[in-house]
């Protein structure tokens, strides 16, 4: 197991990617504190898992819940071995659009909270003397974004340049902090949006290969084992990497082949 005996607190973790870590890191037997804002979800995950799940409650809008989320888990487990900034908002903007009531809701989930978190995180893995692994969860949108991801783009660059300047100051403590900066993985709340905005039903299943050259999307699963890993002692003592979760190189990609023009 990769995980034994390790706690760890994952943001977002009641459906979608954030479900999937969960599950799999109590598969890899660690105690998982679970966080969201829906009770149901949240108690249907936990009781899934078992005694090594708890779950909190908490928005992460409010400025007051980053030091709790963190000292909750620790009051429930008794320790805390690893952070998953996972949670994150997405709505559509671009610069026409865009206003600063929109940028500061983006951004307070999107960047400041996972900044707020590593800030009590690693007051207690300094208490606890021992190496402590924090992963975020980034996007292949960090780089450029499409045009109507305009802020949440911006917000995972930001998060992207955070991972690697607290590996560089932290890697003397034994704290690693790394990112993955995930492809287009359909989760529920994806399939729904897409369909909202014109897309067919099952639309997932129907994606050409440019864009999903094994012949299908990512699987919140398949993102969930490379969180484990790099959660995991096995991924020491890397830290600061900014590691792509996709089929495909994001960076210089070259598709011209596959132009057609009518």
């Amino acid at each position: 197991m990769m995980l034994k005996n390790k706690v760890i607190l994952v943001t977002g973790s009641t459906n979608g990617i954030g479900a999937a870590i969960a599950r799999r890191c109590v598969a890899e037997g660690a105690k998982i504190m679970i966080h969201g804002r829906k009770e149901e979800c949240a108690r249907k995950l936990t009781k899934e898992l078992g005694e090594a799940s708890s779950f909190l409650l908490a928005d992460l809008m409010d400025a007051n819940v980053y030091t709790y989320l963190i000292t909750e888990t620790v009051k429930k487990f008794g320790r805390l071995d690893g952070l998953v900034n996972n949670a994150g908002i997405y709505p559509r903007n671009n610069i026409d659009s865009v206003n600063l009531e929109v940028c500061e809701k983006i951004m307070r989930i999107n960047f400041y909270a996972p900044l707020l978190l590593c800030k009590a995180a690693v007051k207690v893995f300094r208490k606890q003397k021992k190496s402590a692994a924090i992963v975020n969860i980034g996007s292949m949108n960090a780089y450029t974004g499409q045009p109507d991801l305009l802020v949440y783009s911006a917000s995972k660059g930001a998060l992207m340049t955070m991972t690697r300047n607290l590996a560089d100051s932290l890697g003397s403590e034994l704290i690693r902090v790394n990112q993955l900066n995930v492809g287009w993985t359909p989760t529920d709340n994806e399939i729904c949006l897409k369909m909202s905005e014109g897309l067919p039903e099952n639309w997932q299943e129907r994606i050409p290969k440019m864009y999903a050259p094994s012949g299908r999307l990512l699987s919140p699963d398949n993102i969930a084992s490379h969180v484990i890993f790099w959660l995991s002692d096995q991924s020491a003592p890397v830290s600061g990497a900014v590691y792509e979760v996709e089929q495909y190189p994001i960076i210089g990609r070259n598709r011209l082949n596959d132009l057609v023009i009518q």
